[in-house]
């Protein structure tokens, strides 16, 4: 079955040409993994491509999770295939500069992106224009509601308020009628978070070129206009988990002597399961909203697929629709599971019957319709952008397929509706695997290693007071020692002192620089370990690097 499948798909890629792009991301993570920087797998990643498995740019085994190869490369695409790569946060520079040593500074940039002007910001600039005290103008911006897709005609018709100011308030209405005309422009440019773009040539021959204000050159244009002129975009996102897991790894090394291989942990530890059942997820990848913990008591997950299909269906869809209770009551045997045609149920059985993934919509149009996964994924790209031309000519393909296959009109009908109602819901499979697995790779570290892996977290949010209250405050509950900071005891990142607990870490000091922080624990160890008194440390420490407000 590997090797038939792995035929086709290498003849897919050389067919549609990708053979190249393949060999380019090979590359960039092999560098990786040869510096020991963490690489993880990110959003699409694992996209059901056995060549992309073997040549480990993901590590998610395609055919263990069923991710289909089409939902990620198929003839009927013609637009680049897309891979994210996540690495370790403190170490994704080192990525784009080897990338820029060995295909050539001239042909490798960044790509721009441009901040708009969002209902609440075009308030604030057009008072600010308008010479406006700041509390006039907060007094509006306070009244447009923070939901996401906020706009100001939005805001006037949910907010009564907003619009009596309106009605009342020459000045107001001036800002807002100005602020409707401005709304949605460019306001500044800037890096986009994770785009690069690796042209064959220089990329002044191929897009024109802006300089930032701290020197960093990117593209004139965005990430769509770039992959429109057939320019190849990387997306290189730096992620804390991986550092968090990193971090933790190599702090169980030092204080137990134990090389633990974070890719070859079991993944059915019931000490894991029982950290998600119980909703202790603070500090879990994509888990630890508040929603989700309550969703996790609820669902009391027990196996990887179970992970999958919680992160596909948290989103604003299925829990609006209720399907989310449907799948938990299904789960936990208060529903009766029931399959519309036995074909169904090798598809949905995962899912307890319900549909939660683009891939399961693509498999059922394969099963019942006959459909080629290429057609199949073009299916449910037109499901997912409901329009209704493509819609009927797809309805009349599938409803011939069907029956070919001998199951009647209605049935076939039924099936179709519930595709298409599912379809505008359903999420990529192969992303929610490769997310729960980074899921299931830290809630392990903190279920089997607490007092290492509250280190690593509380490491990772010093700078954040708000989060790292809130850690503190957890490792406290769950039992874990937190021993104060200490001049003679702390190392810079939060440590583990074996036998005694987490001791906190001079970073998480607020004024307290890193250049500081490394000249006091060089005294120390030039002191043999111990510094006996704030004299002594005066006496060896350079003044230049820690002022007053270091030693207060």
């Amino acid at each position: 079955e590997y090797a038939r499948r792995l035929d086709y798909e290498i003849a897919m890629i050389h067919e549609m040409g990708y053979a190249g792009y393949f060999l380019i991301v090979w590359d960039f993570i092999r560098y990786a993994r040869e510096e020991g920087i963490p690489v993880g797998p990110g959003r699409g990643s694992a996209a059901g491509s056995l060549v992309a498995w073997c040549m480990r740019i993901t590590d998610v085994d395609p055919l263990d999770f069923d991710l289909i190869f089409e939902r990620f490369l198929n003839p009927e695409r013609v637009s680049l295939p897309d891979i994210d790569v996540d690495f370790c946060e403190r170490r994704r520079g080192e990525v784009i500069d080897y990338v820029t040593r060995k295909y050539g500074r001239e042909n490798v940039a960044q790509i721009i992106t441009f901040g708009t002007m969002k209902a609440k910001a075009v308030v604030r600039d057009v008072g600010r224009a308008l010479d406006m005290p700041y509390a006039d103008v907060d007094r509006i911006a306070k009244q447009i509601p923070p939901a996401l897709d906020m706009t100001l005609e939005k805001a006037l018709t949910e907010n009564p308020v907003l619009k009596d100011m309106v009605a009342k308030d020459p000045k107001v209405k001036e800002v807002i009628d100005i602020g409707k005309r401005l709304e949605g422009m460019s306001r500044h440019a800037s890096v986009h978070a994770a785009g690069v773009v690796i042209a064959p040539g220089p990329i002044t021959d191929y897009a024109p070129l802006y300089k930032g204000a701290r020197d960093e050159i990117t593209t004139q244009w965005n990430m769509k206009e770039v992959e429109r002129i057939g320019l190849l975009k990387m997306d290189f996102l730096g992620l804390s988990t991986l550092t968090l897991i990193r971090d933790c790894v190599k702090e169980i090394e030092r204080t137990e002597g134990v090389v633990l291989d974070i890719d070859a942990i079991p993944l059915d530890d019931p000490k894991t399961y029982k950290v998600f059942g119980e909703g202790a997820a603070f500090g879990i990848f994509q888990f630890e909203s508040s929603g989700m913990r309550d969703l996790l008591r609820k669902a009391k997950p027990e196996r990887l697929d179970d992970l999958i299909a919680l992160n596909a269906l948290y989103r604003p869809g299925p829990l609006k629709s209720g399907m989310v209770d449907d799948w938990v009551a299904r789960k936990q045997g208060r529903t009766e599971v029931k399959y519309e045609l036995p074909q169904l149920e090798p598809i949905l059985s995962d899912t307890y019957g319900v549909i939660a993934y683009q891939e399961q919509v693509m498999r059922i149009a394969q099963a019942l319709a006959g459909f080629s996964l290429g057609q199949a994924d073009v299916l449910r790209k037109a499901m997912g952008k409901k329009d209704p031309k493509v819609m009927a000519k797809q309805r009349e393909a599938f409803m011939e397929g069907a029956r070919a296959k001998g199951i009647n009109d209605k049935k076939a009908t039924k099936i179709f509706d519930l595709m298409e109602y599912f379809a505008g819901y359903g999420f990529n499979k192969s992303h929610s695997t490769a997310y729960a697995f980074l899921a299931y790779q830290t809630a392990y570290l903190k279920a089997n290693y607490p007092w290492h892996f509250a280190a690593a977290l509380l490491t990772i949010e010093a700078q954040n007071t708000d989060k790292l209250g809130m850690y503190l405050a957890e490792s406290r509950d769950r039992g874990i020692p937190v021993l104060p900071r200490d001049i003679n005891e702390s190392q810079l990142h939060f440590s583990v002192e074996r036998g005694k607990g987490v001791r906190f870490g001079l970073t998480a000091i607020k004024g307290l620089g890193e250049g500081a922080i490394r000249a006091i624990l060089d005294v120390r160890t030039r002191l043999g370990g111990h510094i006996p008194s704030l004299h002594a440390l005066c006496e060896e420490l350079d003044l230049r690097i820690a002022n007053k407000r270091v030693f207060e």
